[in-house]
């Protein structure tokens, strides 16, 4: 027992994450009244940029502070539709410009006091696994035994507009990698790395440090 208390230490699932940031010009920090929406690139059927992901980095941006208020992804894109769904959402700054003569669309987000619009593209995937695990019942009882291990990569990127002037004023890039581990001494034991969700936690605190300096950067 004390060989395998060990053995769970060592292969705890774990996560390196890195971080890059580029500004576009210098911008207004976010002022109290000024909101921020976060939306997913969704350009086809068979891709789509998280919506966890989405959800999470926007209650990072939200949590515990009285500055950056977030507007839901949901609400925003209903609100909008159909201008902000996957075939016609903007792809770069000018294609908003455009959008807005529009008074429908233009009124609509001016009554959510949009003052930055952040576009998070990319995704998490499962890169390479390795190993079993057998189960089998018999006359003693059931158990499993065996090792598996898989590999998951996240690559995002997220581009901040600044609503109030159309222009595309950075970008903040997370790319992460994790291994996690199930060992099966008679129970399956996962031991997982959390690679989706540390990089969401990543990006969501540079993100809050990029609209508010006053925040501690990563």
């Amino acid at each position: 027992m004390l060989i395998l208390s060990a053995l769970l230490v060592l292969l705890q699932g774990c996560t390196s994450i890195t971080i890059d940031e580029y500004h576009a010009r210098e911008h207004q920090s976010i002022t109290a009244g000024e909101h921020v929406v976060v939306l997913g690139r969704r350009h086809s059927n068979d891709y789509e940029t998280e919506p966890e992901l989405i959800e999470c980095i926007g209650d990072i941006l939200d949590d515990d502070n009285e500055v950056i208020t977030v507007i839901p992804e949901k609400q925003f894109v209903d609100a909008l539709y159909p201008w902000f769904e996957p075939r016609t959402a903007p792809m770069r700054v000018k294609d908003m410009g455009r959008l807005l003569t529009r008074e429908d669309v233009a009124e609509t987000i001016r009554s959510y006091h949009i003052r930055y619009i952040i576009w998070v593209d990319g995704n998490t995937e499962t890169t390479s696994s390795s190993g079993s695990i057998g189960c089998s019942i018999g006359a003693g009882g059931a158990g499993c035994f065996g090792f598996g291990t898989w590999d998951k990569e996240s690559d995002y990127e997220a581009a901040i507009w600044d609503y109030q002037h159309l222009e595309n004023i950075g970008q903040i890039s997370a790319d992460a990698s994790g291994t996690s581990y199930m060992p099966a001494v008679v129970v399956p034991i996962p031991l997982i790395a959390r690679v989706q969700r540390n990089t969401c936690e990543a990006m969501g605190l540079q993100l809050r440090s990029f609209l508010n300096p006053t925040e501690k950067a990563l």
